[in-house]
C-alpha cells in the first residue's frame, strides 16, 4: 500500500500524520452519512490531517452512527430545552485529545462550509455551544482539562475544557490561603466562562474572572497557536469578556490566584413577606454595593408555601460570604444592616474551598472531591435573562413584582451586589462594560420538567422582564453575555451586519461592541466563528455608510 504523508509546518501541528490511502477510503465510507457528502469531504479531511490510527475512534470522533453519539452530545447538554428530539443535532462530535485535532477540525470545517460549535461545560443558556439551525459539528474540549498550579508565581494555567469545580480543586489542593474569583456553579467549563466576564463570591474584591487572565493561548481560523504576544493585545482584550467563540477556540488560560483568608464565614438568613422582607429587600437595596469589598452579600427571591395550610408567599434569602472570621463580621453587619437580626448562630466558619462547597450547594461536611463531578446531579428545562439596577426599586414596584413572581413558584430572581473593586475598574479595561453606577445586577430564572411546560413558563418569565423595565438600566438596558438570551436579538447564522447585531450587542457591551466589531474584522475576515448572538464583521457596516 502507498503511504501519505501530511505536514504541514504553518498549522503548527505537534505530530505529522501517516496514513494509507486505503484506511482514509475505508473509515470514509464507513463513517459518511448517505445524505451529505459535505460530511464526507470533512471526514476525509479530517482523517487526512490527524493521526487517529493512533486512538480508538470512540475516544476522538463521534457520528451519528456511533454507540455513544446521544451519551456524549447530552453529557454537557445543561438545558433540557435544547436535548427534545426536535433539536438539531451535529453531524459529528469531536472531542480532541491533542491541540492538532481541533487545527484539523477548523480548517476542515472551513474548507467543506461546515459550522463550527464548542463548548466545555455546556452551560450556555440557549444552547449555542451545542445547537445550530445549519449543518455544524460539536467540538466538545472535556478531554482537554488539566491545571498547573504554580504556588510561587501565585498562577496557573488551565485549559479550557476545565470545570470551575476542577479549578477550585487543584488551587486548596496546593494552597489554603488562594482562590480564584469566578463562578459558584462547580460543573461550568472554564472557557465559556471566562470569555463573558465570570463572577463569584469574592469579586467585589478582586474583580471578574476575566480580570485575572493574564496570558492565553488561542487556536485562530487558520489554524495558528498564538499567545498573548502573538495574538497582540487587541485580540487578547476581546477574549476576556467579549465572547471567545467569536474570535477562534481558546485552548488555555494563565491566571492570577488571589489570596484568600485561612477562615472565612457564611451566613443564611431568610424572611418571608410576612416577617417583613420587602423592607429588608429595600435596605439591602441601599447598602449592598457599599458594603466593605471582603464582604458579598447577595438576595435570592422566591416563592414557597409557609406551611402545608398555608398560602404561597415570597422569601428573601439573603447568603452572604464574608473574608474573616464572626468576630469581625457581626459589628459590620448590625451597624449598616441591623434590621436583619443577625446573630452568631446564623453565621459559621470554614476554609474557602470550603465556601466553595457551600455555594455550589452542596453539603459543607463533602469532601472537596465532589466538584471533580463533572455531571450535574439534576438537569431541567429553564430559561433565564437578566438586567442591571443602578437606582433602588421603591416599596411600591416590588408590592406589584411579588404578584408576578407568586403566578410561577417555579421562578426566582438574584440580585448580585457590585460596587467595590467593580467600581474601581474601568468600563473599557475590558469587553465586560458593567462596572461603575450598576448598584446590583438581576438574573431572572424559571426552571420546569416536561416540554409540554415550556411555553408556559417562557410566557411568564417575559412578562416578568416587562414589568421590570422601569426599574433598570436604560438606553442601553443592559444584560450579561453569559445569561445569553436570544429574546435580546439573534444574528443571521449568514453575515449579519453591525447595525442588525447592536440591537443585542449594545445590550452585552454598550460602548465596547464597536471595538469587538473591528478586532473580529481583523481576526476572523471571514467571519467563519459565529452564532446567533456572535461579534459581526464591521466592514458590513461601513459599507453601508459608504465610511
Amino acid at each position: 500500500m502507498r503511504n501519505v504523508l501530511f505536514v504541514n509546518q504553518n498549522m503548527g501541528f505537534s505530530a505529522f500524520c501517516v496514513l494509507t490511502l486505503s484506511y482514509i477510503l475505508l473509515v470514509s465510507i464507513s463513517l459518511a452519512t448517505p445524505n451529505s457528502s459535505v460530511h464526507e469531504n470533512f471526514l476525509n479531511c479530517f482523517y487526512f490531517k490527524t493521526n487517529l490510527s493512533q486512538y480508538p475512534n470512540s475516544q476522538v470522533l463521534f457520528t451519528k452512527n456511533s454507540s455513544s453519539y446521544s451519551s456524549v452530545l447530552q453529557s454537557a447538554a445543561q438545558n433540557l430545552r435544547f436535548s427534545t428530539a426536535s433539536t438539531p443535532k451535529p453531524q459529528l462530535i469531536i472531542k480532541p485529545i491533542h491541540e492538532y485535532h481541533i487545527q484539523a477540525a477548523i480548517v476542515c470545517s472551513k474548507k467543506h462550509g461546515l459550522q463550527l460549535r464548542v463548548r466545555s461545560g455546556g452551560h450556555d443558556y440557549e444552547g449555542l455551544s451545542y445547537v445550530s439551525d445549519v449543518p455544524f459539528i460539536v467540538l466538545d474540549l472535556a478531554n482537554l482539562r488539566s491545571i498547573r498550579i504554580d504556588i510561587e508565581d501565585e498562577s496557573a494555567w488551565v485549559e479550557s475544557g476545565a470545570t470551575m469545580g476542577e479549578l477550585y480543586y487543584r488551587i486548596a489542593e496546593k494552597s489554603k490561603v488562594y482562590g480564584f474569583p469566578a463562578g459558584t456553579c462547580h460543573t461550568v467549563g472554564v472557557g465559556g466562562h471566562f470569555t463573558g466576564g465570570g463572577f463569584g463570591t469574592i469579586f467585589r474584591k478582586y474583580g471578574l474572572a476575566a480580570d485575572n487572565v493574564i496570558d492565553a493561548r488561542i487556536i485562530d481560523v487558520n489554524g495558528r497557536i498564538l499567545d498573548r504576544r502573538s495574538m497582540g493585545e487587541d485580540l487578547f482584550w476581546a477574549i476576556r469578556g467579549g465572547g471567545g467563540e467569536s474570535f477562534g477556540v481558546i485552548l488555555s488560560w494563565k491566571i492570577k490566584l488571589v489570596p484568600v483568608p485561612s477562615i472565612v464565614t457564611i451566613f443564611n438568613v431568610q424572611k418571608s413577606l410576612e416577617q417583613g422582607a420587602t423592607k429588608l429587600l429595600y435596605k439591602w437595596q441601599t447598602i449592598a454595593d457599599k458594603f466593605p469589598e471582603d464582604l458579598f452579600l447577595h438576595a435570592i427571591i422566591g416563592v414557597v408555601d409557609a406551611s402545608q395550610n398555608a398560602n404561597k408567599t415570597i422569601v428573601v434569602s439573603f447568603d452572604a460570604l464574608f473574608l474573616g472570621g464572626v468576630e469581625e463580621l457581626l459589628p459590620l453587619i448590625n451597624q449598616s444592616f441591623p434590621e436583619l437580626g443577625l446573630n452568631h448562630g446564623d453565621c459559621t466558619e470554614m476554609s474557602w474551598i470550603k465556601s466553595v462547597l457551600y455555594f455550589a450547594s452542596f453539603s459543607i461536611q463533602e469532601s472537596p472531591d465532589v466538584l471533580l463531578n463533572r455531571t450535574q446531579s439534576s438537569v431541567s428545562f429553564f430559561k433565564s435573562k437578566s438586567d442591571y439596577v443602578k437606582e433602588p426599586i421603591p416599596g411600591s414596584g416590588l408590592q406589584e413584582l411579588w404578584k408576578i413572581l407568586l403566578e410561577d413558584e417555579a421562578g426566582y430572581m438574584i440580585f448580585t451586589p457590585y460596587g467595590a473593586k467593580m467600581s474601581a475598574i474601568s468600563d473599557s479595561e475590558t469587553p465586560f462594560p458593567h462596572r461603575s453606577g450598576n448598584i446590583y445586577k438581576i438574573q431572572y430564572s424559571v426552571s420546569w420538567g416536561t416540554d409540554k411546560e415550556t411555553k408556559k413558563h417562557i410566557s411568564w418569565i417575559r412578562k416578568l422582564y416587562t414589568y421590570m423595565k422601569p426599574y433598570v438600566s436604560k438606553s442601553p438596558r443592559a444584560a450579561y453575555i453569559n445569561y445569553r438570551d436570544l429574546d435580546l436579538g439573534r444574528n443571521k447564522i449568514g453575515n449579519t451586519s453591525y447595525a442588525q447585531a447592536s440591537v443585542w450587542g449594545l445590550k452585552y457591551f454598550k460602548n465596547n461592541f464597536k471595538r469587538l466589531s473591528h478586532v473580529k474584522t481583523k481576526t476572523d475576515p471571514s467571519n467563519f466563528f459565529r452564532n446567533e448572538q456572535s461579534i459581526p464583521l464591521f466592514s458590513l457596516w461601513e459599507k453601508k455608510q459608504g465610511n
